[in-house]
């Protein structure tokens, strides 16, 4: 449960980091200026819409720090990094095999072992299916691969 006192504190660490008094930030989020006023005051509860607004228009505000206080604000690339690693490590140990279920071990990985060679490869010919997306090396910071079990790799070049 989200303590209100602990919430408000917390929103109103975010309305001096942005320089924002209350009413342009309810302008900016897009509630009315009295629920920004109600909620500040303590009479009213943050509804899951007000909090999501925030998260939409202010992407360094995390969601558990706004909510009960766990983690940091802004947002650092540390914490993202971390919080993937967490992700990866939690899918790695927490799924169970079932001990009935034959696999056949030579195909496992095959696919992406051919992922890795591809992407070991560099080409420079490719035609990127947004066409305002204008591809420079200098500018990839990561690439990610999503697979359709859920699961996903991170290559920093």
């Amino acid at each position: 449960m989200v303590n209100i006192d602990d919430f408000v504190k917390r929103l109103e660490i975010i309305l001096d980091y942005y320089t924002l008094n209350a009413s342009s930030f309810a302008d900016k989020i897009g509630v009315q200026r009295s629920s920004m006023s109600h909620l500040l005051s303590g009479r009213n509860k943050p509804s899951l819409d007000f909090v999501m607004k925030i998260m939409e228009v202010f992407p360094d505000v995390d969601l558990y720090w706004i909510l009960n206080g766990k983690g940091t604000f802004p947002k650092s690339e540390e914490t993202i990094i971390s919080k993937v690693e967490e992700i990866l490590d939690i899918e790695k140990y927490s799924v169970p095999i079932p001990s009935n279920e034959n696999i056949v071990s030579s195909d496992l990985f095959s696919e992406v072992n051919d992922l890795k060679n591809e992407s070991s490869e560099t080409t420079k010919s490719y035609e990127p299916k947004n066409s305002n997306f204008s591809p420079d090396e200098s500018e990839i910071e990561k690439i990610v691969f999503f697979y359709k079990n859920g699961t996903f790799k991170v290559y920093n070049p």
